[in-house]
């Protein structure tokens, strides 16, 4: 039996015990603490300073695709990374400069011998105007989704903004070529970003507006972008196809909040074959489009409901998928039904109200008849907004089995 001074010692010994394993979890948490705080103090320095950013330069659009115009390193960065905001030019749909911003994201430490692989982001929507451009935002990787999980993959991650957003440039809201020039040409950017440590392999990941993106540069790489290897795609409830999109919502809050977005950017890109406003929106729908074109979507959905919600059911004069030049527009930005050699992850939420389950369904059955090696997710509980988040586990497991 142990005598009275043997149990002290024993007790004293597991205090100690305890209290250096409560210093080290402290140490621990105050770490990342220290860590976040640093980050929020430094993402409101850069605040500071935003908007002259943002300003192009004289010269702005004279030099190749993927050139950067201007790059400056990031203060409130992620734990154990770098970072970058760019500017840097790329194309529209008809090969004309123009360009993009959007920010670049290491991992610290030694990259691997011929750079890290690089994942390039393309972000749902958070609106149309220069304002709602993420890499504007106080919290600049907020949207992109899994980035703690990639970054400790090794990849480096680009993330643009899309064109006619951060900076001034043609709307390019759902404009197919636009946005998948704007996502390949954001990974030309971090190479020429030495210590982003950027490679030709590529990982294209894209929720939403930003599937439509990612699988529009998937499809454009081979021509636009041929030195670059696209080695997988992935993508969350993809806006791939326009005309079942506004179809499914025309007569409701979404139609109007998406069609405010897409018709006016399509009017812009599209005048010369007679895409007005006036021949596709009623004119309480004209009214209101400089208002629900100028409001951020996350930060005013509120607002944005309160201004469209007196033309829901008399948004526009017509079907768009049933008239000319709009049923043309709308195919013709819908992705899907050309090859690429990348295999392709799709995750879909079931409860999914905006790209309705049926819709990535028909995408998925459409790239396989055509020979694209396809891993369908579907998940039960996930909605728009949640399904990147929720496919995450699936997404690792697949980059793994491919080795990416």
């Amino acid at each position: 039996m142990a005598t009275t001074a043997e149990r002290a010692q024993r007790r004293a010994g597991r205090r100690r015990t305890w209290t250096a394993f409560l210093a080290a979890t402290l140490a621990i948490v105050g770490g990342f603490v220290a860590v976040g705080e640093a980050r929020v103090v430094g993402d409101a320095i850069e605040q500071r300073n935003l908007a002259a950013f943002y300003d192009q330069p004289a010269g702005a659009l004279n030099g190749a695709a993927g050139t950067v115009i201007r790059s400056e390193e990031l203060v409130g960065v992620p734990f154990d990374a770098r970072a970058w905001r760019v500017m840097y030019r790329t194309t529209d749909l008809r090969g004309e400069p123009v360009v993009s911003t959007g920010i670049v994201v290491t991992p610290l430490g030694p990259a691997p011998a011929g750079g890290r692989t690089v994942l390039s982001w393309g972000h749902p929507t958070t609106g149309a105007s220069v304002d709602c451009a993420p890499s504007r935002s106080f919290d600049p990787y907020a949207l992109i989704e899994g980035m703690r999980l990639l970054l400790d993959r090794g990849y480096t991650i680009t993330a643009t903004d899309y064109v006619g957003m951060g900076t001034d440039g043609p709307d390019s809201y759902l404009v197919g070529d636009t946005g998948g020039n704007a996502v390949l040409d954001a990974v030309r950017a971090a190479q020429h970003l030495p210590a982003a440590h950027a490679s030709d392999r590529v990982v294209l990941w894209g929720h939403s507006q930003g599937g439509q993106a990612v699988l529009f540069a998937a499809q454009r790489a081979p021509e636009y972008a041929p030195e670059l290897a696209i080695e997988g795609v992935a993508v969350a409830a993809p806006a791939a196809d326009l005309t079942a999109l506004l179809s499914d919502h025309i007569n409701d809050i979404s139609g109007v909040t998406i069609g405010s977005y897409a018709f006016a950017a399509y009017a812009q890109v599209y005048a010369d074959r007679g895409a007005t406003i006036e021949s596709i929106l009623t004119p309480g729908a004209q009214k209101i489009l400089p208002q629900m074109n100028e409001l951020c979507l996350l930060a005013n959905i509120g607002r944005l409901h309160e201004i469209g919600d007196p033309v829901v059911g008399h948004f526009v004069t017509a079907d768009p998928a049933k008239v000319q030049p709009w049923a043309g527009i709308l195919q013709e930005n819908s992705a899907g039904g050309v090859s690429f050699s990348a295999p392709l992850f799709v995750a879909q939420g079931l409860d999914d109200t905006l790209v309705v389950p049926t819709a990535t369904e028909d995408l998925v059955a459409q790239e396989q008849a055509i020979g694209i090696d396809v891993e369908f997710h579907p998940i039960s509980g996930a909605d728009h907004g949640t399904i990147a988040y929720l496919a995450l586990p699936s997404l690792m497991a697949w980059l793994d089995a491919h080795h990416l």
